[in-house]
């Protein structure tokens, strides 16, 4: 069911565990499956420094947060935005397609971490952090609006 490169990054997940003090911070859901991602960002002049994750769910929940902090980490805020589900499942060599919301929640949740620290920093205004994060086109504007502000 799962190819080689999935398993691999289920069975040594990289960047797990979490950010004290992160910069920004996004927990998505998928209340079908009950698959939960909470992803940390540690970002620097506007370059992702460290990210970490935190996944309860099956394996190619786990799989897609792995291979997702390894595409954005080093990369700048607006190329992090960039990454789509598909970039993870093509990382990744592919996943079942009963398996591919996992990736749907990968990237939302790099999305709600960077809303976060927009949030945080006050540099934008809502209409513009969710714009930038393409969170309003996607309809899940709810991440956006339910992180905590500051």
């Amino acid at each position: 069911m799962y190819n080689e490169k999935v398993i691999e990054h289920y069975s040594n997940p990289r960047n797990v565990g979490e950010i004290e003090d992160a910069s920004g911070v996004g927990e998505v859901g998928n209340p079908v499956c009950g698959d939960i991602m909470k992803m940390y960002l540690q970002i620097e002049n506007d370059i992702i420094k460290d990210v970490k994750f935190k996944t309860f769910g099956c394996g190619a929940a786990i799989a897609t947060s792995s291979v997702s902090t390894e595409l954005i980490k080093g990369k700048t805020i607006d190329q992090a935005l960039q990454l789509t589900n598909q970039d993870v499942v093509d990382e990744l060599g592919g996943l079942p397609p009963v398996k591919l919301h996992c990736s749907v929640l990968a990237e939302e949740a790099i999305r709600t971490a960077i809303a976060d620290y927009l949030r945080k920093q006050g540099k934008m205004t809502e209409e513009e952090i969710l714009k930038k994060c393409k969170l309003e086109k996607a309809g899940e504007c709810s991440h956006c609006h339910d992180v905590p502000q500051e």
